[in-house]
C-alpha cells in the first residue's frame, strides 16, 4: 500500500508518494485545472493499493478532494496543523512543496483516525451561509467602529455597545444626524446607511441559517445552550459526521481530546491547542452557556471542581463531553435525514 500526499496551490497540485515505512517513490507536480487532475490520476494507477491524503484547505482542496472521491478513490483530509510534526522531525531542511507534499503523507501514516473526504452534501451550504455571515459581521463592525469615531468629532453621545446593529438605534441615530450640515456629518449618514444594509442582509441570513439548521439537525438544537448559529457552526465544520470512525475520532478532529503530561505518580492532561479550532470555539460556547443557565452543565462542573479541579480544568472535562454529545446527536440527525431520503425515493 502507498500514500500519495498532495501540497496544493491555485495553479499547482504537488505530490508525493511513499510506502509504508514512509520512504518517497516518486513526484509528480501538475496544474491545477480538471485536465491535470486526469493527467494525476492516470499516472497514480501504477499503484493499485493506494490511499490519498490532501491538506485541508477548503477552496483549494474542495475540486481535486470531489473528482478523486467521484472516481472512487479512498482520500482523507490532513489538518495543516498535523504536518508541524513531521517537518521538524525530518532530516530534509527547509521548506517547499514537495517537502509539504511529503509531510501530508507520512501524517496520513501517523494518525490512523484522520476524517475521510466525502461528497459535498447540505452541510456545505450551511458552512457557505456561515462563513458569509461572519464576513458580514465583521464588515459591520469595521464601519461601527469608524462611526463611532465620527459620532466623537460630532460631539453625539454613543450608542452603547454593540447596540449599532439594533433598528431602533440605527432610527434615532439617523434623526439626530439629519438637521447636521457639516462633511463629516455626511460621512456619518453614509456609514449609517452601510450599517443599515448589513444589518438587513445579516438578519435574513440568520433567518435562513436557522430555517436550514431545523431541518437537518433538530437533534443537534435541541442540545441546551446550543443555538441555531452555533449548530450551523458545527454542521459546517464536521462537515457530515459520518466521516469520523469514532466519537474519539471526533474528539481529536476538533480538539477537546486532552494531551497526557503525566510520568511517574502525577497523572495529568494539557490543553489540546490542535485540532479544529472554530468547532473548538463553538463547543466552548455551549459549555459556557450551559453553566450560565444552570442544568447539567453548571452540575458537571461543580463535581469536576469538587473532585479537585480548577475551574478551567473542569470546563475542558465539559468540553470533552459536549463533543460526545454533539457526535451522538449529528450522528441521529444524519440517520433521521437519511431514512426521510429512503422514504421519500
Amino acid at each position: 500500500m502507498v500514500v500519495l500526499g498532495a501540497d496544493l496551490h491555485k495553479r499547482s497540485h504537488t505530490i508525493v508518494v511513499i510506502d509504508e515505512t514512509g520512504r518517497k517513490l516518486a513526484e509528480k507536480t501538475i496544474s491545477a485545472t480538471a485536465e491535470g487532475h486526469l493527467e494525476l490520476r492516470r499516472w497514480a494507477a501504477q499503484w493499485p493499493d493506494r490511499r490519498w491524503g490532501l491538506e485541508e484547505c477548503r477552496h483549494l482542496s474542495r475540486r481535486l478532494d470531489a473528482e478523486l472521491v467521484r472516481a472512487g478513490e479512498s482520500v482523507v483530509r490532513v489538518s495543516p496543523k498535523l504536518m508541524a510534526g513531521v517537518r521538524r522531525s525530518t532530516r530534509e531542511p527547509g521548506k517547499s512543496d514537495p517537502i509539504d507534499a511529503l509531510a501530508v503523507a507520512r501524517a496520513v501514516l501517523r494518525e490512523p483516525d484522520l476524517p475521510v473526504a466525502t461528497l459535498d452534501g447540505p452541510d456545505r451550504a450551511v458552512r457557505l451561509l456561515i462563513d458569509h455571515r461572519e464576513d458580514l459581521v465583521g464588515e459591520r463592525t469595521r464601519h461601527e467602529q469608524r462611526l463611532r469615531w465620527v459620532l466623537v468629532e460630532l460631539a453625539i453621545a454613543e450608542p452603547s455597545p454593540r447596540s449599532l446593529g439594533r433598528a431602533l438605534v440605527q432610527t434615532t441615530l439617523a434623526s439626530v444626524l439629519a438637521g447636521r450640515t457639516e462633511p463629516v456629518a455626511r460621512f456619518a449618514r453614509d456609514l449609517l446607511a452601510r450599517i443599515v444594509e448589513l444589518s438587513t442582509t445579516i438578519r435574513a441570513l440568520e433567518h435562513e441559517i436557522e430555517i436550514l439548521v431545523r431541518t437537518l439537525a433538530p437533534t443537534l438544537l435541541a442540545l441546551p445552550g446550543c443555538g441555531a448559529l452555533t449548530a450551523a457552526k458545527i454542521i459546517g465544520e464536521a462537515a457530515g459526521i459520518s466521516r469520523f470512525r469514532s466519537k474519539e475520532a471526533f474528539a481529536r478532529h476538533n480538539g477537546t481530546a486532552p494531551v497526557p503530561v503525566w510520568s511517574g505518580n502525577v497523572v495529568r492532561h494539557r490543553l489540546n491547542r490542535g485540532g479544529n479550532r472554530q468547532l473548538n470555539v463553538a463547543l466552548h460556547r455551549i459549555a459556557i452557556t450551559q453553566i450560565r443557565l444552570g442544568g447539567q452543565g453548571r452540575t458537571y462542573l461543580d463535581h469536576r471542581q469538587a473532585s479537585g479541579d480548577t475551574r478551567t480544568e473542569a470546563i475542558r472535562a465539559l468540553r470533552r463531553r459536549l463533543s460526545d454529545e454533539v457526535f451522538r446527536r449529528l450522528r441521529a440527525d444524519e440517520a433521521a435525514g437519511s431514512t426521510g431520503l429512503a422514504a421519500a425515493a
